[in-house]
C-alpha cells in the first residue's frame, strides 16, 4: 500500500470521475480488455449472535434457558398457580442427568390444581397453526406419581396445543411429545402444568420446543425461513461467529469453538458478548446456548454454497471491554485450537478431529480454505499473536490462507500501524472495517486504486452505512444508506484483484430485541424481511461475474468548493482564543476579539477562506484544536496542534463519522505561550501556519454527496457483459453508453432497478417496498443511450458476441 496520507488524499479526490444529471454522461465498457479476475466468494455474509441472531434467531430452539443454566436460574421462567394449588419450586444440581450442565428444576405440588411454570421464549413464542411443534424433556420422578400437562397458551393463556406427559420414571428418561396449535400466535408461551396429588415432586431439565419444518426438516435445526433469506442471497462465503462475540468481554468469555461441537445437551452455557449491552433495547437476558455451534455452521454453509471463513480467538479479549491478554508463552493452547480446527473440518474421519465430525454425521470434509485469526484486534500485541499463529498453521496447513485485523477504524492510527507489519508478514488477506454514513461511502469509492496490487488482499469483512451516527436508535436501513453503499460496492468490484471479499455486517436482528442497527435482515417471532441493503447485496452476488472489464465514465461533474465554518476547542484541558478573522476573496467573514472554546463561527456558506488567530494554552495534557471546513453533521477538517500527549500536529479529517489522520509532525505547545495560528483553504488543499512558518500541508478532498458510480464485468459461462450503475443524483441520468469491441449485441438486455426515496424502509409490513424490479431493454448497437433513473441501483446485463 502506498502512504496512507496520498491515498486518503487521492481516493477521495478522484470520485470527480462521476457525472451530474442534468447533462448526458459518457459511459464506455473495454471489453476487449478484462482485468482481474473475480473471487467467486467474493461477496459473503458475516454472521454474529447479536440482535438475537443465534439464540431466539436462526437457531430454532423457541425456549429460552433451557436447562436452567443462566446465572439466575429461572431466567426466562415464570411460576404457574392459583390460590388452591401453592406448590414449591427449587434449582437442584444432586445427580443431574448432564454434568455437564447440573442445574434442573425440582417441581413439588402443593394440592390438586395447576400449578407449574411458565417459558416466555425470546420475546415470545411465535407458532403457526396447523404446523408440528416437537416438545422434549428430561424428566424424572421423585415422589408420588406425578405427571403434567405440556401446553401452548396465548398471551390471555387460552390453550392452543396441549398434551400429557404420564409414566414418569424414577431414573432421567427424554420424554417426547408433539403440539400442533390451533391458531397461529407470535407472542405464546410454553407451559408445563401439574394437577396432581400434594406432595407429588417431578425433577425437570433440558426442556425444548422445536418446529418441525426446520430448515431441511432437520430436527433441532435452524430457522428455516431466516435460512432461506440466507439461500436466497447466493452468498460466496460464510465469516462465523463474529465479531466482538469472538473475543468475549475477557477470555474466560471467549468463544471456543471445541465447546460448540458434540451432543447438544453436552455443550456449555456462556454469557453472551452482547449481554447488557445498550440497555434501552435489551435486558440481560442473553446468552449462548451453542445449540448453533461450528459444526452446525460449516454445515450451513455446506447448504447454501458458501465458503466457510471461521474466525478464532488470538489469545486476545475485547479491546473495547478488558482487553485482556495472554501471553505469548502461554499461546500454545489458543494456537493448537486453530489446528484441530482445521483437522476438525478438513481431516481425515481417522484423524482425532476428523473423527469425531463424521461421528456427527458428516465423513466428507468440509473443506475449509480460510482461517480468520482475531477478529477486530490491533497494536503490536496483535501483530506479536498473529506471528505465532502464521508461522504454526502455515508449517502445517500452507495452503490455509489467513485473515488478519487491521483494527476496527478504516483509516486511524491503528490502520496505519498494522498494514506496514501485516506486508513485512507476507499476510494473506487483511480485514477491514468501516461503518460511516453516506457521505464516507460516496468519496470513498475510488479507495482501493492506489493499493499495493503486489501486497496482501482486503477482505473489506464489516460495513455498513449509518443514516444517523454509530450505535444509534436513529439508524435506519434506508435506501439512502443502500445506495451510497451499492457505489461504493463498485469500486470494490473495479478493485477486485485488491478486494478478494467483502460482507455488510451485522447480518440479523429481532425487531423487539436488539442492540445494533442498522442490519441486513429483520424478524419477528414468525416474519422475516430482507433491507434494501439486502437486495443491493443481493444484486452484486447474483451479478457478479468472472473478470472485471474496463470502465470509462466521464463528464462535466466537478467538486464543490470547500465549505463549512470553525470551531475552537481543547482536549482534556483549557485555552484561550482572540483576534479571530476569516477573509474570503477580499472580504471580512468574521471578526472576534474573543471566542469561547466550543463555540461555532460561520456556517455552511463559508467556502474557500483564511483563518487566523491568537491562541495560549492555559491548562491540560495537549493543545488545542482548530476545527475548520465544519459542514453539519459529521463533516470536518481540525488542525490538532500539541495531540497524541503534546508530542505532534496533526491534520485530521472526519468524514460520516469516520475520523483520519491526514498528516503528522513532530510538535509540542508551551503553556502560558502566545501563538499565531494562520490556515489556508484551497479546493482541496490545506495550508497551516504557525507563527508565521508553514508547519503541515495536505490535500483532503471534498465530501461526494452526488455522482454515478459504475462497474462492469464479463460473465463467461454466458457471455454477458455485466454493468452496475449507481445513480445518486434526484434526477435522472442519461448516459451514451459503448461496448467498445463488441461485435454486436445478441437479443434484449435485461435491466434490474433499485429505485426509491431516500428515506424508504423496509419493515415486516412491507417487506417489499424498496425491492428489484426487472425489465428488458432493447438494444440494437453496441452504442446506445440508457436513462438511469433517480437515486438508483441499476444492472444491466447485456449478451455480446
Amino acid at each position: 500500500m502506498k502512504n496512507r496520507t496520498a491515498l486518503y488524499a487521492t481516493s477521495l479526490a478522484v470520485a470527480l470521475a462521476c457525472a451530474t444529471a442534468a447533462e448526458p454522461l459518457s459511459l464506455t465498457i473495454r471489453a476487449d480488455q478484462p482485468g482481474a479476475k473475480i473471487n467467486p466468494a467474493m461477496w459473503g455474509i458475516f454472521f454474529e449472535d447479536i440482535n438475537l441472531g443465534a439464540d431466539g434467531g436462526l437457531y430454532a430452539e423457541l425456549v429460552k434457558n433451557r436447562g436452567f443454566e443462566f446465572p439466575d436460574a429461572m431466567m426466562g421462567w415464570s411460576k404457574v398457580t392459583t390460590d388452591a394449588a401453592q406448590g414449591e419450586l427449587s434449582i437442584g444440581t444432586n445427580v443431574p442427568f448432564n454434568a455437564a450442565n447440573p442445574h434442573y428444576l425440582r417441581i413439588k405440588t402443593g394440592g390438586k390444581a395447576a400449578f407449574g411454570i411458565a417459558n416466555d421464549g425470546f420475546r415470545g413464542i411465535g407458532v403457526k397453526a396447523g404446523e408440528t411443534y416437537d416438545f422434549s424433556a428430561q424428566v424424572r420422578g421423585v415422589a408420588g406419581k406425578p405427571w403434567f400437562f405440556v401446553e401452548i397458551v396465548d398471551s390471555s393463556n387460552a390453550v392452543l396445543a396441549s398434551a400429557r406427559v404420564k409414566g414418569i420414571s424414577s431414573d432421567w428418561k427424554r420424554y417426547e411429545l408433539q403440539l400442533k396449535p390451533n391458531r397461529t400466535e407470535a407472542n405464546a408461551r410454553l407451559r408445563l402444568v401439574i394437577e396432581n396429588e400434594p406432595g407429588d415432586t417431578v425433577d425437570v431439565d433440558f426442556i425444548s420446543l422445536f418446529p418441525q419444518k426446520t430448515w431441511k426438516n432437520r430436527p433441532g435445526g435452524l430457522r428455516a425461513d431466516m435460512v432461506q433469506a440466507l439461500a436466497d442471497l447466493k452468498p460466496g462465503f460464510l465469516r462465523f461467529p463474529g465479531g466482538c462475540i469472538v473475543e468475549g468481554s475477557d477470555l474466560e468469555k471467549r468463544y471456543q469453538w471445541k465447546t460448540t461441537i458434540g451432543p447438544v445437551d453436552d455443550r456449555k452455557l456462556i454469557i453472551n458478548r452482547w449481554n447488557y449491552e445498550f440497555k434501552h433495547r435489551l435486558t440481560p437476558d442473553y446468552f449462548q446456548s451453542f445449540g448453533l455451534g461450528f459444526f452446525e455452521y460449516f454445515q450451513l454453509c455446506e447448504d447454501i454454497g458458501a465458503t466457510p471463513l471461521p474466525i478464532l480467538n488470538c489469545g486476545m479479549a475485547c479491546q473495547f471491554n478488558t482487553g485482556q491478554l495472554v501471553p505469548l508463552a502461554q499461546l500454545d493452547p489458543y494456537i493448537q485450537d486453530a489446528l484441530d480446527l482445521i483437522e476438525f473440518a478438513n481431516g481425515s474421519t481417522t484423524s482425532t478431529w476428523g473423527a469425531k465430525r463424521a461421528a456427527m454425521g458428516h465423513a466428507e470434509p468440509f473443506n475449509m480454505k480460510l482461517l480468520g485469526v482475531g477478529n477486530e484486534q490491533w497494536g503490536p500485541q496483535y501483530i506479536e499473536r498473529y506471528t505465532a499463529f502464521a508461522k504454526a498453521i502455515k508449517a502445517q496447513y500452507p495452503d490455509i490462507q489467513l485473515v488478519s485485523s487491521a483494527g476496527p477504524s478504516p483509516a486511524d492510527d491503528r490502520f496505519d500501524f498494522a498494514w506496514p507489519k501485516l506486508r513485512e508478514l507476507k499476510a494473506d488477506i487483511v480485514d477491514e472495517h468501516c461503518y460511516a454514513n453516506p457521505i464516507w461511502f460516496l468519496s470513498s469509492t475510488h479507495r482501493f486504486d492506489n493499493y499495493d496490487r503486489n501486497g496482501p488482499k482486503v477482505f473489506f469483512g464489516e460495513y455498513a452505512a449509518q443514516s444517523d451516527k454509530i450505535v444509534s436508535v436513529e439508524n435506519k436501513n434506508n435506501w439512502d444508506c443502500a445506495l451510497a453503499e451499492a457505489a461504493y460496492m463498485t469500486g470494490m468490484e473495479r478493485n477486485a484483484d485488491v478486494v478478494r471479499m467483502a460482507s455488510y455486517a451485522p447480518l440479523f436482528a429481532h425487531i423487539d430485541g436488539w442492540q445494533w442497527t442498522p442490519n441486513l435482515i429483520w424478524t419477528d417471532n414468525l416474519r422475516v424481511h430482507g433491507t434494501p441493503n439486502y437486495y443491493v447485496q443481493q444484486l452484486f452476488m447474483h451479478n457478479r461475474g468472472d473478470v472485471v472489464l474496463p470502465v470509462q465514465l466521464a463528464g462535466d461533474d466537478a467538486p464543490t468548493a470547500a465549505s463549512g465554518g470553525i470551531e475552537l476547542s481543547t482536549f482534556k484541558g483549557a485555552a484561550e482564543f482572540k483576534d479571530i478573522v476569516v477573509t474570503a476573496g477580499g472580504k471580512t467573514l468574521c471578526s472576534e476579539t474573543t471566542s469561547t472554546p466550543g463555540k461555532r463561527l460561520g456556517d455552511n456558506s463559508w467556502r474557500d477562506y483564511t483563518l487566523t488567530l491568537k491562541t495560549r494554552k492555559i491548562s491540560g495534557p495537549e493543545g488545542f484544536i482548530i476545527r475548520f471546513r465544519d459542514e453539519k453533521p459529521n463533516t470536518h477538517v481540525q488542525w490538532n496542534l500539541g495531540g497524541w500527549g503534546n508530542t505532534k500536529h496533526g491534520i485530521q479529517s472526519e468524514l460520516g463519522v469516520q475520523e483520519s489522520i491526514v498528516a503528522q509532525v513532530p510538535g509540542k505547545i508551551e503553556t502560558g505561550r502566545w501563538y499565531d495560528v494562520k490556515i489556508e483553504l484551497s479546493g482541496a488543499k490545506i495550508t497551516c501556519s504557525l507563527d508565521g512558518k508553514i508547519v503541515q500541508t495536505a490535500e483532503v478532498a471534498l465530501p461526494q454527496r452526488e455522482g454515478v458510480f459504475a462497474s462492469a464485468a464479463r460473465d463467461e459461462r454466458s457471455g454477458e457483459i455485466i454493468l452496475k450503475v449507481a445513480n445518486v443524483h434526484a434526477t435522472p441520468a442519461i448516459a451514451d453508453i459503448t461496448l467498445d469491441s463488441v461485435k454486436k449485441i445478441v437479443g434484449e438486455a435485461k435491466a434490474t432497478t433499485l429505485a426509491a426515496k431516500l428515506s424508504d424502509v423496509n419493515s415486516l409490513d412491507e417487506p417489499l417496498k424498496v425491492s428489484p424490479v426487472e425489465s428488458t431493454v432493447t438494444v440494437h448497437d453496441k452504442k446506445f443511450q440508457h436513462t438511469f433513473a433517480p437515486n438508483s441501483f441499476t444492472v444491466l446485463r447485456l449478451k455480446a458476441e
